[in-house]
């Protein structure tokens, strides 16, 4: 038996490198989302309000629910919180 090792817990058990590098930037900005809320002291409520999207979005982010949201829905949440968003691309390991 051969023991592989992954630099993320998503290239061990997604399909393709592209499917990995996908929920490693939308798990990323869940985390960063999660941490504004509760660093705001926003309320899931008032949270929906302010990121336009409804309590049960929030809650569903709060927890990790990260199949559930696209980039694009991260990234526009991020926005409305006040939050800059920024890409870096590197040439691949």
């Amino acid at each position: 038996m051969t023991r592989e090792s992954f630099t993320s817990v998503w290239d061990a058990i997604e399909d393709t490198p592209a499917e990995a590098e996908n929920m490693k930037l939308r798990s990323a900005l869940m985390m960063s989302l999660e941490q504004h809320i509760r660093a705001e002291g926003w309320t899931q409520a008032e949270a929906g309000r302010r990121l336009g999207v409804t309590q049960p979005r929030i809650s569903d982010l709060l927890h990790g629910k990260v199949s559930l949201f696209g980039l694009d829905t991260l990234v526009n949440m991020a926005v409305a919180a006040g939050l800059h968003v920024e890409l870096r691309i590197e040439k691949a390991a």
